[in-house]
């Protein structure tokens, strides 16, 4: 299981690299956009396609490769795999199948955004994708603010402005950090209330991106967690 940039290309692992031009066959999630890491590191290898819609039958496909003994990598689009993203039924069904499930650490948006949000202290909950159902997602919001404890959340540019606007309905002042393209070209980071990012977002002209949202605590701790009791 191979993580692979969010974004930035140059972030990938010597150890990725290494791992993608030494296996037989890579899974990933779009053939297309795994050719386009592959071409950068001069990387030439046979692909088959492992997305949410196929990952059940891909899976059986995949063992069946092993089985014929072949190595093989998997990559998501963007990030460590299984986190939303593909790649839990892959590890079930291989490891089922008896054969080792080894994983090559790299990039997460989710440890990028919570590097910067400066208020994390020793927990906090990461939900990926909300529910695109209003009332379950006002549910889960309301449960998540309700914990008091730091949470993360990815969003599309197209509900972005609309999920700011739940959260700042929910409580006003909660603080947020929310991350916008991250480590690309274009990469941003808004940090203030719900409400005050929201109205940032919204007076621009189009919404481009995919953005990571960091919700503080009500009272983010000033504690140094690394201190010990004497």
């Amino acid at each position: 299981m191979v993580a692979t940039p969010i974004g930035n290309l140059d972030d990938i692992t010597y150890r990725a690299v290494q791992t993608l031009r030494s296996v037989d066959v890579i899974a990933c999630e779009d053939t297309r956009h795994t050719q386009n890491l592959l071409q950068k590191f001069d990387i030439q290898k046979r692909l088959i396609a492992c997305h949410a819609h196929n990952e059940s039958n891909s899976a059986q496909g995949i063992v069946a490769l092993l089985e014929a003994g072949n190595d093989i990598a998997f990559v998501s689009d963007a990030g460590t795999p299984g986190i939303s993203d593909p790649g839990l039924r892959v590890v079930k069904a291989v490891r089922d199948a008896g054969f080792t499930v080894v994983p090559i650490p790299g990039p997460s948006a989710v440890a990028t955004l919570i590097s910067v949000a400066g208020y994390v202290g020793k927990s906090f909950t990461f939900e990926g994708f909300l529910s695109p159902r209003k009332g379950r997602r006002t549910k889960r919001l309301t449960e998540l603010l309700e914990r008091n404890e730091a949470f993360v959340i990815y969003e599309s540019p197209f509900r972005i402005v609309k999920t700011l606007g739940e959260i700042a309905a929910l409580d006003p002042l909660r603080q947020v950090v929310v991350g916008r393209e991250m480590t690309k070209k274009f990469e941003e980071f808004l940090v203030g209330s719900a409400d005050e990012v929201s109205a940032i977002l919204s007076g621009r002209q189009s919404i481009k991106g995919e953005f990571a949202l960091c919700v503080a605590p009500i009272e983010a701790s000033d504690t140094d967690d690394n201190d010990s009791e004497a």
